[in-house]
């Protein structure tokens, strides 16, 4: 055995090794993971979690005449590294480096770009049709976990694969987890089909008997394949869903048992149906700190690998603020509730549900689903609270707009990890909402500049009987504002939030910017800047976006030359468009205006400065910019 991972050739030289080399590669792949993604930060538990089945995945199958998808896909280092990326580990989920899911554009061996959940059984079907219709050959296999299995979509592409008995290989990873501890009937399913311990040592003892007879051990076993489905009936007293819908399934197979795996996933090759192996792994396997703890290690920083201590502690987050503010409010107004899908730590709402355990809702990686089930709380006299990630919530369009705004009801959006997140890349990015938001009737949107202000606005929450979504930013500022000692505040800045209400931090002479959210906090070390270049500028922290201040807008036309709106979303369609289309109206031509935000692209991984530095959305790229705004009109 080779001891470093940079010397193998991958996926070419696993095809020779044996089974003990193979599990000797196994311990020295998670050594791997650990040591780097130490330094990087990235999903860890997750892809501990399936290196063996990654192992026997390629040594069964080849890519990449064989395709593999990968649900998320956060689970793929392992993949990643059987196919020859090792040895630029070390730039993973850096800027111009390896992304942290499966990509195109990267490898030969991606086929599917991912990043959300559930979809990969009807992207893997796409495929499938796809080979048969070109008359090609090959296996195609969908990985996909439990926690993504809570979503609706998977639903779908398991019902529509087994009307359509095309064949197809869906390997379930059953690890108990998504990111917060599954729910549902589906864990409930597989919980009673991975615990039926007579069945899984009936077959382990089977195995060993038979293979032990001299000459004819094989062949009794691979013989007997229809006795062990009857004994495994038998030994469940219940069939399976997956069954029912077409599949031929085996399992629960262990995960970590490579001889096991590629046994099993040999057998699938050979049926012309689809076919489902169920495969019960340990998230976080082989590294104490992250069995124990697969929450904490699902996506990390930088961290100690003797002691799992993240080196970037960090202080307050928003997410934070607003568990522990919903909590407060909840003491006082039983009607709270709150609901989050398969987020409950990363959403803040740990504190809800240790204070308030029956008033908290977890509706899986099925946000949808969570919006609509929020609409029918609401319904009923409920204040139902949902708070999801941004770039999720782009998957619940149609029920904020059908089952809550359409009815008018009384649902709050916690809308987390808005605008630029950095390291998880173009799939996470939450650069669409406001855009999304801003053409739905009936509902009111607010952005807080800083934690502060988000308590604030919940408190605008409590007694709002309308739509309201909230959006703050992984990187907003937590602590309140300091204005440098020679500015004076042209507004009382404890003026609490209000719909369609600007705030105005300071008065100008030349240019007046309009900052959304937490780029107001980026906006003062904009003013800054081009105070020292002679230029005043006015700054308003815009809060309310929809509906926006309209009056006051009205009133900055008519005072400067220049307006230059900053948000942490998209241009189009955002904050800026609708400043903008709306002084046109208003026959408001001799004010120049100039929209500032995330451009129509597809906006990469990165650190978050590195990505605003790129795209100019950086406080001295924005201070240069609009000084050229300002002096190319002059």
């Amino acid at each position: 055995m080779k001891k470093n991972l940079y010397e193998y050739d991958f996926p070419a030289e696993l095809k020779s090794m044996s089974l003990k080399e193979m599990e000797l590669l196994s311990t020295l792949i998670r050594d791997f993971l650990i040591e780097n993604i130490s330094k990087t930060g990235g999903h860890l538990a997750s892809n501990l979690g399936v290196v063996e089945l990654t192992v026997a995945l390629h040594k069964v199958f080849d890519t990449p005449n064989d395709k593999i998808i990968w649900d998320v896909g956060h689970q793929c280092y392992v993949h990643k590294l059987l196919t020859g990326r090792a040895a630029r580990f070390d730039t993973l989920r850096k800027l111009g480096g390896l992304s942290g899911f499966p990509k195109r554009e990267e490898s030969p061996h991606d086929f599917f770009n991912s990043g959300h959940s559930s979809n990969s059984v009807s992207a893997a079907i796409g495929f499938a049709a796809a080979r048969d219709l070109a008359g090609e050959s090959g296996e195609v296999i969908a990985v996909i976990g439990d926690g993504a299995l809570t979503g609706g979509e998977a639903f779908e592409g398991l019902n529509n694969a087994g009307n359509l008995k095309t064949k197809l290989i869906v390997i379930l990873n059953d690890n108990e987890m998504s990111i917060s501890k599954n729910t549902g009937g589906m864990s409930q399913h597989l919980s009673r089909l991975r615990t039926s311990r007579a069945y899984i040592e009936f077959k382990k003892s089977l195995k060993n008997a038979l293979k032990h007879i001299p000459w004819l051990g094989d062949g009794l076993y691979n013989g007997m394949e229809r006795v062990r489905d009857l004994i495994k009936f038998m030994t469940m007293h219940s069939g399976t869903v997956f069954e029912e819908w077409g599949f031929k399934y085996f399992g629960p197979v262990d995960g970590h048992d490579i001889d096991e795996l590629m046994e099993i996933m040999s057998i699938a090759k050979l049926l012309e149906q689809p076919v489902l192996i169920h495969v019960v792994t340990v998230k976080g396997k082989g590294y104490r700190n992250a069995e124990s703890n697969p929450s904490k290690f699902h996506g990390i920083g930088p961290f100690d690998t003797t002691t799992g201590i993240p080196l970037d502690k960090g202080g307050k987050t928003m997410s934070a603020v607003l568990g522990r503010k919903l909590s407060n409010l909840a003491d006082e107004d039983d009607r709270i509730l709150a609901v989050t899908a398969a987020m409950t730590d990363g959403t803040g709402l740990r504190n809800f549900q240790i204070r308030h355990p029956k008033r908290i809702f977890d509706a899986g990686i099925a946000e949808a689903h969570a919006v609509s089930f929020a609409a029918g709380l609401a319904c009923r006299g409920f204040k139902p609270y949902v708070a999801i990630y941004s770039t999720f919530l782009q998957r619940a369009y149609d029920q904020i707009l059908e089952d809550v705004c359409m009815q008018n009801l009384p649902v709050t959006f916690c809308v987390d990890r808005a605008g630029n997140v950095g390291a998880d890349g173009e799939t996470h990015h939450g650069l669409f909402d406001l855009s999304f938001f801003n053409h739905i009737p009936n509902i009111t949107v607010m952005a807080p500049m800083n934690g502060r202000e988000l308590e604030q606005m919940l408190d605008f929450s409590a007694s709002f009987a309308e739509p309201l979504a909230i959006r703050y930013s992984k990187a907003a500022t937590v602590e309140d504002i300091v204005l440098p000692e020679h500015w004076e505040a042209a507004d009382d800045l404890t003026t609490p939030p209000a719909a369609g209400k600007s705030l105005r931090i300071k008065a100008g002479n030349d240019v007046d910017i309009w900052a959304v959210g937490n780029m107001a906090a980026e906006a003062l070390d904009v003013c800054l800047m081009l105070e020292k270049q002679g230029i005043n500028a006015g700054l308003v922290n815009v809060r309310s976006v929809k509906p926006f201040d309209k009056e006051a807008l009205l009133a900055a036309a008519n005072a400067y030359k220049y307006i230059v709106t900053i948000e942490d979303n998209t241009i189009s369609g955002g904050f800026g468009e609708k400043a903008a289309a709306y002084l046109a109206a208003k026959g408001m031509n001799n004010t120049k205006l100039k929209n500032m935000g995330w451009p129509d692209c597809c906006v990469e991984q990165g650190s978050v400065g590195e990505i605003a530095v790129k795209y100019r959305m950086d406080a001295k790229s924005l201070a240069e910019d609009i000084s050229v705004f300002a002096e190319a009109i002059d």
